[in-house]
């Protein structure tokens, strides 16, 4: 890498680029020497190179912001075509409704005029078109109020880039930016407050506290009035260009031109809670909230940090971590080591754990997280390991309240985190969940987490991490050996089964096919001993010839997948063969998930026979202690959502490539028939047409292409077929799906006039998620205990909620069906009305 380039990457950190100094002013001294003259040998390549890095370490931004403004006191053009560049960009991003950049590039523009490189006045103008959007957006005649995500968006990027220029602003437009600071007074006083119920972290029910709350933007605009009145100091945005303002104030200000926001689709004529709710969540597809507040701590451990920093320091994690996205180690660093004055390890943790339980889906998987999270216990190990075991901790003391979907991944990064660290916890603190019921939360979330660790591990590795609280090993998994009926134990009378399963083990290791397979079973099994046991011995027989390995069982799926198929032609067949395959595996949820994925992939059996399966007494009764039974349903919708992904993909390149066939073969029918047009001497007489060779090529071109053009469109009405009958069982599944969900909890729930919201199940001291600590010893103290039926009602709830959020686009399309077909009618609960209305952002009223 250039030298110049290296200088302009590693501004602001420690290294060798800059010597032993780590001083921003030194920084942007040696840098603007350097790329003074760089950029009159190759400034075409400076300017882009400068923008991105801008755009992709955008904390660093008051310094390219600084260094931008020096350059501007000598080189005005250059400095004028970012300025353009970065206008561009910004009416590209808004174009797009490209989220990062729109908040990212106003940032940079704020930061510009602090380097007296922007006129004021114009960001002014900047600022009041997308208050003027959200305006109009919000407005119940002019505008579209259920697109209101767009406008909090743009208000919400107005308000975070305040922090980084709101003092000079002040100083220099003291009007113009208090009459931008009333214009979104003004908008907060007409939008909607945002309850977002299906999307919080914990469970809340609908009473007056959890209303009167306020919610983000509500929150944001608190938290800037008191930054304004106190000046706009801030610790957290470093100032750079305070050291260069007696040479910035003689650079030549640059106007910004007026700018263009996309306007939100036309309100429909639809006025239906429904398309409401359609509506709502496309908003919030479109203009997500990466940024949601998750108060762990104490007040006293963030009380000072949250009052004067958290409107910018938030933005800054999430910027390294979404720029840094999967270089774990350089995101680490840089978290490490921003130029922060004060402790900022527990502001930190509370970021990265709002992201991994983020809803409706985290912007990144787990895994990063988890690389991140290990990372930064590495570099400040004095530190940040203690805060994040009490970030854990304190989220254990809320489990009964948190989100079932987050929940399910705490669980899933704490067992993969303990595995980094030589599963290592203090197992002893939280021994006393053996005197809960099996049904209780806490209790369920230590099971699931030691069942994690087994699977990333071994039984007797996470049975030694325990010894200090022996006790739970009462909670770890059975050792994972199969359960196989026809082993021949010494003293085990063998039956005619064990000689059925021998013979077929034996016909396997003969690799035999399995045409040859089925009939043998055909004929000697099935007709004597009927389905149930002719089912069981093949099941038995075949899963333990694939026991040794994930390798193995694949290799079994593949080469005698068509026996099961045969045997099981039918759902109901199917649901048997899941039962089978559950009870072999049934010391092993592992292998029972992987087993049952394979054979959804290779079409053995169906996803609606997946689903009958997970509603079965055997599954149902086991829904509120533990979290195995769900996670085979969820794959069910993803091989389907992924198999019409796929299809579509395909449909749409077929009818590109069938554009480029028919005008191929209209081409070669033009060029025959000129040809054939034309008059040519063949032995001095006049004869119609070219020469006999030519004629005879375009002929052939013209048969080829046509035959192209048939086979393409041959494909795509294939295509089109697979896609349309993919559709049908997506809308066959999610209806079976939410019909099972309704029966089997109105078999459960107490009567709706009993219980017409979550709060309605719990005991009256459970209603509040504030944890109690007992102050004579520091155990938390016992709350009163929830009923086995009603934890059950809770927990299933919860599933379904988890469940419409996440496959929401899937779920619209077929709105109108399910809504006839289950989500109307006098029995239908008000409770699970309300978990999938709230998943769905439609209003329950």
């Amino acid at each position: 890498m250039s030298n110049w380039k290296t200088l302009l990457l590693r501004i602001g950190e420690k290294g060798p680029e800059y010597g032993t100094s780590s001083d921003f002013k030194d920084h942007i001294e040696t840098c603007f020497g350097v790329i003074r003259r760089e950029i009159e040998r190759s400034g075409d390549q400076v300017s882009p190179y400068l923008l991105q890095c801008a755009e992709q370490l955008p904390h660093k931004i008051p310094l390219y912001g600084t260094l931008i403004g020096l350059l501007n006191l000598e080189n005005e053009d250059f400095v004028r075509k970012i300025v353009e560049s970065v206008q561009t960009n910004f009416q590209v991003a808004l174009d797009s409704g490209n989220c990062n950049s729109i908040r990212i590039l106003l940032r940079f523009m704020t930061s510009l005029l602090c380097s007296k490189v922007i006129q004021p006045a114009s960001l002014i103008v900047v600022f009041e078109t997308l208050l003027s959007s959200a305006a109009t957006t919000v407005d119940e005649e002019k505008g579209n109020p259920s697109w209101q995500a767009q406008a909090d968006f743009y208000v919400i990027c107005i308000l975070s880039s305040l922090p980084w220029g709101g003092a000079e602003l002040a100083e220099q437009v003291p009007d113009e930016i208090e009459r931008v600071l009333v214009g979104i007074q003004a908008y907060l006083s007409i939008r909607k407050h945002s309850s977002s119920s299906g999307l919080n972290f914990f469970l809340k029910g609908e009473s007056e506290n959890s209303l009167s709350e306020k919610d983000f933007v509500e929150d944001l605009w608190d938290r800037t009035q008191s930054l304004a009145s106190n000046g706009w100091k801030l610790d957290s945005v470093p100032r750079p260009h305070l050291s260069f303002e007696a040479q910035l104030v003689a650079g030549k200000f640059h106007e910004l031109r007026p700018i263009k926001c996309m306007e939100p689709p036309s309100p429909s004529s639809d006025l239906s809670r429904e398309n409401i709710g359609k509506q709502k969540h496309d908003a919030l597809m479109r203009y997500p909230q990466r940024i949601r507040r998750l108060n762990i701590f104490p007040a006293n451990k963030t009380e000072d940090v949250h009052l004067s920093i958290v409107l910018s320091l938030r933005s800054i994690y999430w910027d390294v971590l979404l720029y840094f996205n999967w270089m774990s180690e350089e995101c680490a660093s840089y978290m490490a080591n921003l130029p922060v004055p004060f402790r900022y390890e527990y502001l930190m943790a509370e970021t990265l754990f709002s992201q991994i339980l983020l809803l409706p889906q985290p912007p990144f998987k787990t895994l990063y997280y988890t690389l991140v999270i290990m990372d930064l216990c590495k570099a400040l190990p004095g530190a940040f390991p203690a805060v994040v075991a009490g970030a854990v901790r304190a989220l254990f003391e809320k489990i009964s309240d948190l989100d079932m979907e987050s929940r399910t991944r705490l669980i899933l990064w704490f067992s993969h985190h303990l595995s980094n660290f030589q599963f290592i916890w203090p197992w002893e603190e939280w021994a006393y969940v053996l005197d809960l019921p099996k049904w209780a939360p806490k209790r369920v979330f230590v099971q699931e987490v030691l069942q994690g660790e087994v699977r990333l591990s071994y039984w007797d590795k996470i049975k030694q991490s325990i010894e200090n609280a022996s006790a739970l090993e009462e909670l770890l998994p059975a050792k994972a050996a199969p359960a196989y009926k026809y082993s021949l134990e010494e003293g085990k009378e063998k039956t005619e089964e064990h000689q059925l399963s021998a013979e077929l083990n034996r016909k396997v290791k003969e690799k035999q096919s399995a045409r040859d397979m089925v009939s043998w079973i055909e004929e000697t099994i099935y007709p004597v001993h009927g389905f149930e046991v002719t089912l069981t011995v093949v099941v038995q027989t075949l899963l333990e010839i694939g026991s040794k390995s994930f390798t193995h069982m694949v290799t079994v799926l593949e080469r005698y997948g068509q026996v099961f198929g045969k045997l099981c032609p039918d759902n109901d067949k199917q649901v048997m063969l899941l039962s089978q395959v559950s009870a072999y595996w049934k010391n092993n949820a592992q292998m029972t998930a992987v087993a049952m994925d394979r054979m959804m992939g290779y079409r053995l059996v169906s996803n609606q026979a997946i689903v009958r399966w997970v509603f079965s007494t055997e599954n149902v009764d086991q829904f509120h202690v533990s979290d195995q039974p769900w996670e085979i349903p969820g794959n069910a919708p993803n091989k389907t959502y992924n198999r019409i992904s796929d299809l579509r993909k395909d449909i749409s390149n077929i009818t590109k490539n069938v554009l480029v066939a028919e005008k191929a073969s209209a081409n070669a029918r033009a060029e025959l028939e000129a040809a054939e047009s034309k008059l040519s001497l063949v032995e001095g007489e006049p004869v119609l047409g070219e020469n006999p060779g030519k004629m005879k090529r375009l002929k052939s071109t013209v048969e080829k292409t046509g035959e192209a053009e048939v086979s393409l469109r041959e494909s795509l009405e294939a295509k089109e077929a697979l896609l349309n009958r993919a559709l049908s069982e997506t809308e066959a599944l999610l209806l079976l799906l939410f019909q099972s969900f309704s029966a089997v909890l109105k078999e459960r729930l107490p009567e709706p006039t009993k219980a017409r919201s979550l709060e309605d199940l719990k005991p009256e001291d459970e209603n509040s998620s504030a944890m109690e600590v007992d102050t004579e010893n520091g155990n938390p103290k016992k709350r009163s205990e929830i009923g086995e039926r009603e934890q059950w009602c809770l927990s299933t709830l919860g599933y379904l909620t988890a469940f419409t959020r996440q496959y929401a686009n899937e779920i619209w399309p077929h709105m109108e069906k399910l809504k006839v077909e289950v989500f109307s009618g006098e029995n239908v609960h008000p409770l699970f009305l309300a978990a999938i209305f709230s998943a769905l952002q439609i209003p329950l009223q």
